[in-house]
């Protein structure tokens, strides 16, 4: 992660703030204005009850995302699906392992920035960490986001969601009485980072998927206190395990929808050690930023993708925009009503995020919603080609059902009448150096 961050700072991509700020609410108040003003990185050197610098929104926009995967924004959902493909032998081995660094250093969780980001938040909450554990009964690892609340040194309490890789692995465990060692990852290589938010069968390894990622085997590292291996560049690991058949009280939190989530019982997790390298740079993720909308964004849309190509034809990118809940799919257009079957086939393919779903033609900008409501605008007729599907389940936490049912825009051009709406074009605009014209501009 380090060195993603120097080759942002060298080319003038990475804002620094030297100015002391306080962990509780400033940080994420520079934080978030930073972002809607600038959308870049911002690396705070000084933050009240910490000695380490914090990093924020260095994974925030598709460019640096694609950026590291070596692809053009526009090509994310293709090539992420070769590059994250499991289907393929490895040419080598896509781990390493590495005796443990002389130089880690032993700390406390109180060590660490204890970041308060929302108004209402109940407590500190470590948002960035990505967990690493191991499937009760194969032994395959798994890797995933979920926040944390700050309790003490040694307790932290986890919001474990139904249905997720982790939650299974905990209640596999506890089933048989057993607690569940996991280790917590703040500042793991990119490619983990982008791992842990791949749409990968529940059997596959994420960490060779990260290895896959980055084209090189992953160096990995033995813990100290449980017996698991981490990448070995983390910058901060939290050692611990889930403690079985107990939930404690956890929450308020401002989380990702924009909205508070009320206090419920989540799983426990035992610290039981923490280390980093000696000049540990602290990851800090503000919930529903676009570092982490983006990632689950991008893990939706590749899924979306994956799903409906391999069953119908045409499918040249999907997206989600402006929010996850909003799938929006380009196609080429084969036949009449093709872009009803695409409909159909992406409110089958993801039940739990694809509330709302438009279809676009091929010359329709779809990372742009003022283009995508131009098609809508310009190419469907509310009363034929609008879908409502009412009483159909959505986000899995919805117990009033505010997110039941589905709406479906084709916004694709009649088929037989495609010529009508060809697009005008002004020659030479897209491609012109206006500077040559307008210097002083």
């Amino acid at each position: 992660m380090r060195d993603y961050m120097a080759k942002l700072r060298a080319r003038g991509d990475l804002l620094e703030v030297r100015r002391p700020v306080q962990a509780r609410h400033e940080l994420a108040a520079v934080t978030q204005a930073a972002q809607r003003r600038f959308g870049k990185p911002i690396l705070f050197h000084e933050v009240s009850g910490t000695k380490l610098p914090v990093l924020t929104n260095v994974y925030g926009s598709r460019e640096r995302l694609a950026e590291i995967l070596g692809i053009a924004p526009s090509d994310f959902c293709r090539r992420w699906n070769e590059l994250a493909s499991v289907a393929a032998p490895a040419a080598g081995p896509l781990k390493r392992e590495v005796p443990m660094p002389r130089d880690l250093v032993d700390a406390r969780l109180s060590d660490l920035p204890l970041l308060t980001y929302a108004e209402r938040d109940a407590a500190p909450y470590f948002t960035s960490a990505i967990f690493l554990a191991r499937e009760p009964e194969t032994g395959v690892p798994n890797l995933s986001f979920h926040r944390s609340m700050y309790v003490s040194d040694s307790e932290l309490r986890v919001r474990l969601a139904p249905r997720h890789h982790l939650t299974l692995y905990h209640e596999k465990a506890e089933a048989k009485g057993r607690p569940l060692e996991a280790a917590m990852l703040l500042g793991p290589p990119p490619q983990v980072f982008l791992a842990a938010a791949a749409p990968v069968p529940y059997d596959v390894d994420e960490l060779e998927v990260a290895a896959r990622l980055a084209g090189q085997p992953l160096d990995m590292r033995p813990c100290k206190h449980i017996n698991l291996e981490v990448p070995a560049t983390t910058e901060i690991v939290i050692e611990g395990r889930f403690l079985p058949n107990v939930r404690r009280p956890e929450g308020p939190f401002g989380e990702f929808m924009g909205y508070y989530v009320p206090v419920g019982d989540n799983a426990v997790f035992e610290v039981l050690g923490v280390s980093m390298r000696p000049d540990a740079i602290f990851h800090s993720i503000l919930c529903g930023s676009p570092e982490e909308v983006l990632t689950l964004e991008l893990s939706v849309a590749a899924n979306v993708y994956q799903r409906v190509s391999a069953v119908l034809p045409g499918i040249l990118d999907v997206t989600c925009q402006p929010f996850v809940l909003h799938t929006v799919v380009k196609i080429r257009q084969q036949y009449e009503g093709h872009a009803r079957q695409v409909l159909m086939a992406v409110f089958g393919a993801e039940p739990t995020w694809a509330k709302t779903c438009t279809v676009v033609d091929e010359d329709v900008n779809i990372y742009d919603m003022n283009d995508v409501m131009w098609a809508v605008l310009t190419r469907s007729r509310p009363d034929r080609d609008v879908m409502i599907l009412p009483s159909v389940p959505s986000f899995y936490r919805d117990p009033h059902k505010d997110h039941w049912g589905r709406l479906g825009i084709d916004a694709t051009a009649p088929f037989e009448r495609r010529h009508e709406f060809e697009r005008k074009r002004v020659p030479g605009a897209d491609t012109l150096d206006l500077g040559a014209y307008l210097p002083s501009a």
